[in-house]
């Protein structure tokens, strides 16, 4: 079941909907009354008040909002929204394949926050033809975090701790990329899904952990977000690890995964797991992810070939 799961949410990952461009600022733009941010469509959004009913369309937006200070305020979020403990219990609207519209319109929503390379187009338009305030994110770097944890924020009028939450993410972030500033570079191969192999580019959020731990993504230059690649492109591309987690419960599981196949080099790389909810969801938990890429490419640089797995709390099991 967790693997359905984690499948589940993995998809959302390979989405090609977005246009992988710099973001726009997020800064609010003065108004007499009332509240208007512009999105990462470029499109602003403009609330009356501060919101008080918000509905979150993809799990990493309802963690972010906990993180903004505006838990409290949300009355809905999509499937596998489970962090903190407390969004376990809001009620169910969807997830990144279908929204229900119905339940969204039950819960009145005064702000419904989307991922606009995650949910569906044509269900952000019609929300909006139905008259919801939708702000519209796509995170593609580390500083995109703090970024729309404030931007949120400023939406529900809870930026003293937002702004709490936002700048203990960059103070983390900036010690890891000073600690690992000059540390030698790691070929990596990350992993979002082994049958088939799926993988990011340069241009996505987990290349930029494997950035400031030192590593490279080998298949950075890759036209796609999230390319499909095979064996033979993996062993030409010369990783010297493999990192990843989402197709797998355990480490264990995730390292025969690699073990299993023909080509000897494959078989011969150090691989490391990582939970994937501390990787592939953009939210300020994924500094203990880039905690635990760092200390896995350490591991590499000693010299150490033997399987591992990066722990929550960075160490290597």
């Amino acid at each position: 079941m967790r693997i359905r799961q984690r499948f589940a949410s993995s998809l959302a990952l390979l989405c090609e909907l977005c246009v992988l461009c710099g973001q726009p600022a997020l800064a609010p733009l003065a108004l007499a009354a009332g509240i208007e941010l512009r999105d990462d469509r470029g499109k602003t959004v403009a609330l009356a008040a501060p919101a008080q009913r918000i509905v979150a369309l993809a799990p990493h937006l309802a963690e972010l909002a906990f993180a903004a200070g505006a838990g409290g305020r949300l009355v809905g979020a999509a499937r596998f929204s489970d962090y903190p403990p407390e969004a376990r219990g809001i009620a169910r609207v969807g997830d990144a394949a279908r929204v229900d519209l119905e339940r969204i319109a039950a819960l009145a929503p005064d702000l419904v926050l989307a991922w606009r390379s995650g949910n569906q187009v044509a269900d952000v338009e019609r929300l909006e033809r139905l008259g919801y305030a939708v702000f519209v994110t796509e995170p593609q770097r580390l500083a995109d975090i703090p970024r729309l944890t404030r931007a949120i924020g400023t939406l529900a009028g809870t930026s003293p701790e937002a702004e709490r939450s936002a700048g203990a993410f960059e103070r983390d972030v900036a010690a890891l990329a000073a600690r690992f500033e000059r540390a030698g570079a790691v070929r990596v191969f990350y992993e979002i899904w082994h049958r088939p192999l799926i993988t990011v580019n340069g241009r996505h959020l987990i290349s930029d952990v494997l950035r400031i731990c030192g590593g490279v993504n080998v298949f950075a230059d890759a036209p796609l977000l999230t390319p499909t690649v095979s064996p033979e492109a993996v062993l030409a591309a010369r990783p010297e690890a493999v990192i990843g987690g989402g197709s797998a419960d355990t480490p264990q599981q995730f390292a025969a995964q690699w073990r299993r196949f023909p080509a000897a080099a494959l078989r011969g790389l150090p691989v490391f797991h990582v939970h994937p909810d501390l990787i592939q969801r953009q939210t300020p938990r994924i500094v203990e992810g880039a905690r635990a890429v760092c200390a896995a490419l350490e591991k590499v640089r000693a010299g150490g070939r033997s399987t591992g797995t990066a722990g929550k709390d960075g160490k290597n099991d």
